[in-house]
């Protein structure tokens, strides 16, 4: 089998069920995913069964959204892609051993407004289409016939968010059996209170579910245990449980723990059992972390009580092609590469995610901030026809703020409370964003006129309800987790001091005010701060890497993202490190310079005219490419973290630079360009630590194309990423290359979605055929978990022929 450097990961990510229900019954979770009908389109009466209508099969999750077309009819905010309404239904079988049992449907996500019945039964709306929630079916199943499980999405309002959402039951859907003495959803709450190497407290609370009628004697037995199998602690107790629920809470010491942290993310299996009469009825596995975190005013943050700088990024939801029904090993990957250039903190932007993204954080050892809302009871601006042109939508979540806003992010928190990884519950995003829609008089002192240009607007909402609403989910958060601080990340601090708001946070967020560091530091001495949104000028770096207060920066963003986009045909937003692809961009190598600590290197090359006109952050102008015209002026800039570099031209030394000395730390040299081989060199302590080369291509011949995973299991389904690289007959990159690459399948595989990487195509993500850009493409393959060999075919008219073989056994 081949082993990628991630394969096990797969693995995890693939066959674990997530840890995130908590209560398994001896049978766990079922995904209830395979076999769906949907219809797009409103269908009166759809939910009794009464429809003619038209309906395909589907597997969950899925995406109808993604599906397009693209079209300037719809919003620049959410990726030009339509919304409307979509119908899912679903129909089973009830097991006669379920009878006596409590039966329930699980989703871990639904966009938006969605509404669920059973039988014709209404069960409930979630206007959320963010928050994970369960039904009962129990009361309304049939047992001597089929069942039919409906679902309503209503997206109806396409402009209602600042980024691409997509549409449906976009994540996962579970049947969960329960005894009817059992452990509740999200019911138990793991805690590390006190820790040291050499001994941690544990706390661990168990909420326990009674549906009968009378007081049932259960036994509850909790059972800590490390990665080699052996038991760390044990213990139990039994008593009585009226009917209702009723909590019971261990602690317990132990010695010599292994801590979770970002480098050794070491993991525990949680396993809490109920019995009764000696007979074990429900048993909940779940993966910990024993660990402490802590911020200090001055000091910053403390893992284990050594000081750390979260080295963040922000990320979205979507994944190009995919759309927001994403496979968690697309996530492992790019995670992966994220992790390479030094990234070791995440900023869930502006949502809870999938299940699984928390377990993979936790595995893989990335900080996590968890995040809420984008707004509270006033709506923001959702550009409609490019960033701040026309007029805004001001549909969106705040309609239903005053209901389910309390619910939301208790239920938030709950949902992931147990997972390591996570330091910090953001509670909004730029909620505070001067006249969008919040307001106050301190707007009319001219401080920062590109922000607080327009002044005060005394027809819009007064910023001093910020402070009321913050208190409140504060003190939600607070009411079900107090091992974390409540944080939000501010885009108006000027405007949020007058009124209080940051007094509502144990950590107060900055996005791109980095010159007020200082200033408030001073002011409000015990205020603890942090950048929770920033550019990527070396600059922002600078204000953390030099104050020993400032804990944290986060980057907008780690990946490019649908939505949030300029003017058509702009769809996308291109503000990453990585782009739709997963694909390095110059702007990750430069990130990588700075906070990775393996040696690496990196050059790109530019026309010296194109140099001078323009900083590194036009990635357009800064590329490893070595085509150019005869005698051109070149400048090469190296981005590296090693002492020295050394730049080569077919074999030549042009010089040997100090990184500490050079601009920005970026060494560069101004080259006449010749044809060849283009080779720098990193040195540390005089020794060489890396290179990098780049090569004058000969114009595209072939295709090359790596499958990171090649080969599956049965009865299961896979993924293989394959990534497509256009070549000349030497096998260097054809970085110009722009060739229609067409994907055949032969075996019982499909492909899910091609991805160029490309902000503003409009090809359709459902074709097998798309243009490359800068020479790639990447194409997702899912197997299908039947036995036997799938071809993969990769053609393009006037280019050889590339063939991958996958197997399934």
């Amino acid at each position: 089998m081949k082993k990628t450097p991630y394969h096990y990961l797969y693995l995890l990510a693939g066959l674990l069920f997530p840890v995130f229900l908590q209560a398994q019954n001896l049978a766990r979770p079922v995904l209830f995913n395979q076999a769906w009908s949907f219809h797009k389109g409103d269908i009166p009466g759809a939910e009794k069964g009464s429809d003619n209508a038209q309906w395909q099969t589907v597997d969950l999750p899925h995406d109808w959204s993604i599906e397009g077309p693209f079209s300037e009819e719809w919003a620049s905010a959410t990726g030009y892609l339509p919304g409307g309404i979509g119908w899912y239904k679903k129909t089973f079988i009830a097991d006669a051993a379920w009878q006596h049992k409590q039966v329930f449907i699980y989703f871990d996500g639904v966009y938006k407004n969605s509404e669920v019945w059973i039988n014709g039964h209404y069960l409930g709306k979630r206007p959320n289409g963010f928050i994970a929630f369960q039904y009962e079916l129990s009361p309304y199943l049939n047992y001597k016939g089929k069942n039919t499980i409906t679902v309503k999405a209503d997206h109806s309002e396409f402009a209602d968010s600042r980024w691409y959402t997509g549409s449906g039951i976009y994540r996962n859907v579970y049947l969960v059996v329960k005894d009817p003495v059992h452990v509740g959803l999200w019911d138990v709450a793991f805690s590390s209170p006190k820790v040291s190497a050499e001994k941690a407290e544990i706390n661990v609370k168990v909420n326990i579910t009674n549906s009968t009628k009378n007081t049932a004697l259960i036994g509850v037995k909790v059972n800590l245990i490390d990665y080699t199998g052996k038991i760390a602690a044990s213990l139990q107790k039994q008593f009585s449980v009226k009917p209702g629920s009723q909590q019971t809470e261990f602690e317990k010491q132990i010695n010599s723990p292994r801590l979770w942290d970002v480098e050794n993310p070491s993991l525990y299996k949680l396993q809490v059992q109920l019995s009764r009469n000696g007979k074990q009825i429900d048993v909940v596995n779940q993966q910990v972390g024993i660990r402490s975190i802590a911020f200090d005013k001055d000091k910053g943050f403390f893992l284990n009580g050594k000081s750390a700088k979260l080295k963040g990024v922000c990320i979205h939801d979507d994944a190009g092609a995919l759309g927001v029904a994403v496979p968690p090993e697309v996530w492992v990957r790019r995670l992966k590469i994220l992790k390479e250039a030094g990234v070791n903190s995440l900023r869930l932007s502006h949502n809870p995610h999938a299940d699984y993204l928390y377990d993979l954080s936790d595995r893989m050892g990335f900080l996590v901030i968890d995040e809420a809302f984008d707004e509270w009871e006033q709506g923001k601006n959702k550009w409609v026809k490019g960033w701040n042109v026309g007029t805004p939508s001001k549909n969106g979540y705040h309609q239903y703020f005053k209901e389910w806003a309390t619910r939301d992010v208790t239920d938030m928190v709950m949902r992931t409370r147990n997972h390591p990884s996570i330091i910090m519950w953001s509670i909004g995003n730029e909620i505070d964003y001067p006249n969008d829609p919040y307001t106050h008089e301190i707007l009319n002192t001219g401080r920062n006129p590109q922000i607080y240009g327009k002044g005060y607007l005394p027809d819009h909402p007064a910023a001093s309800q910020l402070t009321v609403i913050a208190r409140q989910l504060a003190k939600a958060v607070k009411a079900v987790d107090k091992t974390r601080p409540v944080t939000a990340a501010l885009a108006g601090v000027v405007m949020s001091n007058e009124v209080g708001f940051p007094e509502e946070l144990d950590v107060v967020g900055y996005n791109y005010q980095e010159y007020r560091y200082p200033e408030d530091h001073k002011k409000y001495p015990n205020r603890i701060i942090y950048g929770s949104e920033n550019g990527m000028q070396r600059q922002a770096w600078a204000a953390v890497d030099s104050n020993e207060y400032i804990s944290a920066q986060y980057l907008w963003t780690g990946i490019d993202y649908l939505g949030e986009a300029g003017k058509w045909p702009q769809r996308s937003n291109g503000a990453g490190l990585l782009d739709l692809a997963g694909f390095k961009k110059p702007e990750y190598f430069y990130r990588q310079s700075i906070w990775a600590g393996k040696p690496m290197v990196y050059i790109g090359a530019r026309e010296l005219k194109i140099a001078e006109d323009r900083g590194i952050w036009s990635h357009k102008s800064v590329q490893p490419v070595w085509n150019w015209p005869a005698n051109s002026k070149m400048r090469v800039d190296c981005f590296t973290n090693c002492q020295e570099a050394e730049l080569f031209l077919n074999g030549k030394s042009l010089g040997k630079l100090s990184r500490s000395a050079a601009s920005s730390n970026i060494p560069s040299w101004e080259v006449a360009y010749e044809p060849g081989e283009l080779t720098v060199k990193g040195y540390n302590n005089g020794i060489e630590a890396g290179s990098y080369t780049i090569k004058t291509n000969t114009g595209a011949s072939n295709i090359q194309a790596s499958a990171d995973v090649t080969m599956f299991g049965k009865n299961t389904k896979g993924l293989s990423q394959v990534e497509i690289q256009i070549t000349d007959k030497n096998g260097n990159p054809v970085f110009d290359a722009n060739n229609l690459v067409k994907v055949s399948i032969t075996g019982a595989a499909k492909l899910l979605g091609l991805e160029s990487g490309s902000t503003s195509s409009h090809e359709s993500y459902q074709s097998p055929v798309r243009a490359a850009v800068h020479g790639r493409l990447l194409a997702y393959i899912q197997t299908s978990g039947k036995p036997g060999k799938v071809t993969v075919q990769l053609s393009s008219p006037g280019l050889t022929t590339k063939t991958i073989v996958l197997t399934v056994k």
